[in-house]
């Protein structure tokens, strides 16, 4: 395994310091926005494709400071009902595996996406409840003539960059928003459909994410570190379907949190560890998004505290079994 951040947070130094930062801080490996909602203050694709200076500057960067690219990030919604706003999304994540080709990255993140109720539906309508019957024709919709469609041929078009790994994150709002609903896209489309595991978007859901990693053996592609806290009292009072404001810390049934501050060591070594046990070795790749502590703050708490848990070296061969 290799501790790698999201540099997102980091948007307003330039690469090469953000990169000397975190490699100071025991960072081993990047993860990289490339557009959509994390923006491309690190790599824009598009300058990128017409300027190979772009591409040789980061990589110089990424040498100097001994770091690899775990993933590429271009969260979005390309399946959006405004055709405008899906084309955005959609050429974003085409360039990023543009882009992904020449730095030889294989794996790219991003939402499964949301589509509206309807051809000429004008916004997202995700669909959480299974009645009354409406519910369930929209999801008809959803799936078969817009979701499913949409990733055949994306997914196919990215093969052909060498993007073999399409890290959907689990997120409400979207209709890839847990295990089973990755896995019946996954196997609509094929292998290259997997998740970027944030176990943090799992929590509120009241989702186990040690159980869930075991159901989704062998489709992990990417591991975000972000941790939730669950506030009991709120929660007992109105659930945790949440539309309260994130900076109403103390009205919400829940907030992202710094890695430590939602759940304990204990909780964080079962995940690492079932991560080993399903084999997965890659980045376990910290997002910051903890309004309580500053970017700085967050990510050295998080890095300090991820560091003596993860799992560096391959097993040995188990000479007493």
């Amino acid at each position: 395994m290799k501790l790698g951040v999201l540099t997102v947070p980091l948007s307003g130094k330039p690469v090469e310091e953000a990169f000397a930062y975190l490699a100071g801080l025991g960072v081993q490996t990047v993860e990289i926005g490339c557009g959509g909602y994390p923006g491309n203050a690190h790599l824009d694709p598009v300058k990128a494709l017409a300027d190979p200076s772009v591409i040789a500057h980061l990589q110089a960067a990424l040498k100097q400071h001994n770091l690899t690219i775990s993933a590429l990030s271009v969260h979005g919604n390309p399946v959006h009902p405004n055709p405008q706003t899906a084309a955005k999304y959609h050429e974003d994540f085409v360039n990023t595996c543009k882009v992904a080709q020449q730095l030889g990255v294989d794996t790219v993140i991003t939402f499964g996406g949301c589509p509206g109720d309807h051809p000429s539906a004008k916004q997202p309508n995700w669909v959480m409840c299974a009645w009354p019957p409406d519910f369930l024709e929209v999801l008809e919709y959803q799936w078969n003539d817009v979701l499913i469609p949409y990733w055949k041929e994306t997914a196919a078009l990215a093969a052909t960059y060498g993007v073999t790994k399409i890290a959907l994150e689990m997120h409400p709002g979207f209709c890839v928003y847990n295990p089973r609903t990755l896995l019946q896209l996954r196997e609509a489309v094929g292998p290259a459909i997997g998740a970027n595991f944030d176990p943090s978007h799992l929590y509120w859901q009241g989702i186990n994410p040690v159980e869930a990693l075991k159901a989704l053996k062998g489709a992990v592609h990417h591991f975000h570190a972000k941790d939730t806290r669950i506030d009991a009292a709120n929660v007992a009072v109105n659930g945790t379907l949440e539309t309260t404001r994130y900076d109403d810390f103390l009205g919400r049934g829940w907030v992202f949190r710094t890695v430590g501050y939602g759940h304990g060591e204990k909780e964080w070594r079962d995940m690492i560890s079932t991560l080993r046990a399903i084999g997965y070795d890659g980045a376990i790749s910290i997002e910051h998004e903890d309004g309580l502590m500053s970017i700085e703050e967050g990510l050295e708490k998080a890095i300090e505290f991820l560091k003596p848990i993860l799992m560096y070296d391959p097993p040995a061969q188990m000479w007493w079994a």
